[in-house]
């Protein structure tokens, strides 16, 4: 098996390659590029699909007990300083890669269908396909180096994919929100690297972990200084992984194209910053202070993100809030030491959740055949219902993938955040209590986003539009329950009712390559937590070292508390039964009005429907700040810089003028000025 291990780089540069070579077809040969459309996506998935089955391939050999591998060479040094860049294979990169690949490989296979009628088909082919080499390359990176290399190509490619429709002023705003919100958790993230590498003189991540506990204990460094240093690093997930305060990019970046939206949020940038946790474990699990920090931020995360979910009336934007309330989840794992908890939730996670996204596109691709090219529209869930007669495939993956969300057994989500939920318990009861109340949440607004979606009566049609837009007369528009739109946004939909019209009364199901990537995740979305059952354990014995976990797995199994189990695990289910069925009382038996609930706890509902005014309060504080600062520069600059270089010259201009009538030529009358001079000279000598 040594030769598969040779080429284990072939993973990222093939789809870097890929890139490439499409990318300077674009730019060379655009138009015979462009009309090539569908043979350089099939190029694409092709070399991506090499790829994936590379990396089924070293997982297999993992999972078969192969030492890790790592190959390096020497990149850069200058005297006792020496940086080698290469790739390490070792368990958790084999299941990263195979997670990375296979839902990107299905994602560029949906792509073709959701974007078939788009301009920039091929340029997105391309994108995609150098986001995907990107998070291969900082998933196979042996130090921290070569982690922020790809860590920061990454975040560019984000950059591009957001902001792909580019025309559109929402998605260039997106972009560049995004772009600057990751900046300041990257800077805290260099800071921290070179912190640590001053303290520990390495950058690799055992030897970091190891000389700064040493160095701690030894009082060779103080623990407060190495808790910057590792919370300087934890800056960096926190902006990539969407933790509070850095999470506000994430629901923005829905103005991209639905199947970025679904590598995003499930298998590339946001895994990124988990994984650099459990890559930096090392270093954070000597350090209990940061430990804390990590769970906290990730606890409260998660309870944040559901608290918003469950009044979001754009379905991308729902489920956008649902993968930050589920990253909070991973996020506070890896705080209370549940390393391989964190990361099972993590692989389990970016199937169902890539699922979800792709089920949304879906959506969104049937409505526009009804309400035309409007995002507004064709995503908002109150224009939708009933769909699940029209589209069955999506509604069912759909259902599969808000089953496993919700962490109804057997589905993959119940053993991955049931397993999440036993540790906090064990850890801290206020974390559990949260983590607790995070999974009523969730259960609620996911099936709130399930009927709304699929179930009751179809309310998309233009007919129903001018329904409620006839509201606006005085009537309340009760169909719509709480989070109804305002005004400005019923105007909006008046106007595009009247310049655009829908090609069909109905929605209908999307084409193949949209279905299978929908019913082939639905597959380890359902089953793959099988193997993290906590009876029966294979991942968690396969993410530890082998002879640390064969041990530890065969002392749990003997040792494995039955009554306690069926106590945590009944708590998480029943938690999350009650949150279905409020979800059914409101959206889908209408016992309870939803819109009288919000009316009696305005203050909440206001404060959920606003983000928590996250996005008010960093405009002000940050946007406004930032151009009040600005501006008084500007005035400093103007009236004291500015001022000064001009007295500056205006006074030697002043002195040349007066000086040039000194300058005559005439020796009279420099002898003159010569002897008034002296004259002067022996007046002031006599004085003194």
């Amino acid at each position: 098996m040594e030769p598969l291990y040779q080429y284990a780089w072939l993973i990222p540069v093939l789809p870097l390659a890929a890139a490439m070579l499409v990318g300077l077809g674009l730019i060379s040969f655009s138009k015979a590029t462009n009309q090539l459309r569908q043979l350089n996506a099939v190029f694409i998935v092709s070399v991506l699909g090499g790829a994936m089955v590379l990396s089924f391939a070293l997982l297999w050999s993992q999972i078969h007990g192969h030492e890790p591998f790592t190959r390096t060479f020497e990149w850069a040094s200058a005297g006792d300083f020496h940086l080698r860049m290469g790739y390490t294979i070792d368990h958790l990169t084999a299941l990263m890669l195979v997670v990375v690949t296979t839902v990107a490989f299905l994602v560029m296979i949906y792509t073709d269908g959701y974007m078939a009628h788009d301009k920039g088909y091929v340029r997105f082919y391309a994108y995609l396909s150098l986001f995907s080499s990107s998070m291969l390359g900082l998933v196979l990176s042996p130090n921290l180096v070569q982690v922020y290399i790809f860590w920061e190509l990454v975040g560019m490619c984000s950059y591009l994919l957001i902001g792909f429709w580019y025309d559109r002023q929402a998605a260039a705003d997106a972009c560049q929100k995004a772009f600057v919100a990751n900046r300041v958790g990257d800077f805290g993230l260099l800071l921290g690297m070179l912190g640590l590498y001053w303290a520990t003189g390495s950058f690799e991540f055992d030897v970091m972990g190891a000389h700064l506990q040493s160095f701690v204990e030894s009082g060779y460094l103080s623990a407060g200084l190495a808790a910057l240093f590792a919370v300087l690093v934890f800056l960096g997930p926190v902006a990539k992984s969407a933790q509070f305060p850095l999470h506000v990019w994430l629901p923005d970046a829905m103005e991209g194209p639905t199947p970025i939206s679904a590598l995003i949020h499930a298998a590339t940038m946001v895994a990124a910053g988990v994984f650099l946790i459990a890559r930096m474990y090392p270093v954070f699990d000597g350090i209990p202070v940061v430990m804390n920090v990590i769970a906290w931020t990730g606890a409260f995360t998660a309870f944040l993100g559901a608290s918003i979910a469950i009044t979001q009336n754009d379905i991308k934007k729902g489920l956008a809030y649902s993968t930050i309330s589920q990253l909070g989840y991973m996020v506070m794992a890896m705080g209370i030491g549940a390393y391989s908890a964190g990361l099972f939730h993590l692989m389990t996670h970016a199937y169902f959740k890539a699922m979800l996204f792709l089920c949304s596109g879906s959506v969104i691709h049937g409505m526009e055949g009804v309400v035309g090219h409007d995002p507004v529209l064709a995503q908002d869930m109150r224009l939708m219902g009933g769909l699940r007669k029209y589209m069955p495939i999506t509604s069912l993956t759909f259902l599969i993938g808000t089953l496993a969300i919700c962490g109804i057994p057997p589905f993959a989500g119940f053993w991955s955040k049931d397993e999440i939920l036993a540790n906090a318990f064990e850890a801290n009861f206020l974390l559990w209590s949260i983590g607790w109340l995070t999974a009523g949440l969730t259960a609620f607004y996911m099936f709130r986003m399930y009927f709304s979606t699929f179930e009751g009566e179809f309310r998309g049609n233009m007919t129903n539009i001018r329904h409620q837009l006839k509201a606006l007369a005085g009537e309340p528009v009760a169909a719509f329950g709480p989070g109804a739109m305002n005004v400005k946004e019923l105007e909006a939909q008046a106007a595009h009712d009247h310049e655009h019209g829908g090609h069909s009364e109905f929605p209908h199901e999307s084409p193949l390559t949209m279905t299978l990537p929908l019913l082939l995740l639905a597959v380890p979305s359902a089953l793959i937590g099988l193997v993290g059952m906590p009876f029966d354990n294979y991942f968690e014995e396969f993410i530890h070292p082998a002879g640390e976990a064969l041990a530890a797995v065969a002392g749990e199994a003997e040792a494995f508390d039955w009554t306690e189990f069926l106590i945590m695990g009944g708590s998480s289910v029943g938690i999350g039964l009650i949150g279905i069925t409020v979800a059914s009382l409101m959206y889908l038996q209408h016992k309870i009005d939803p819109a009288a609930i919000a009316k009696k706890i305005q203050p909440l509902y206001e404060l959920s429907l606003n983000k928590w005014y996250f996005d008010n309060i960093y405009d002000r504080l940050f946007v406004q700040g930032s151009r009040r600062l600005a501006r008084q520069v500007m005035e400093v600059d103007y009236r004291i810089v500015d001022g000064a270089v001009n007295l500056t010259g205006f006074f030697t201009l002043l002195s040349g003028e007066g000086l040039k009538y000194l300058e005559n030529g005439r020796a009279q009358f420099y002898a003159l000025i010569i002897f008034g001079a002296v004259l002067g000279l022996v007046i002031v000598s006599g004085i003194s």
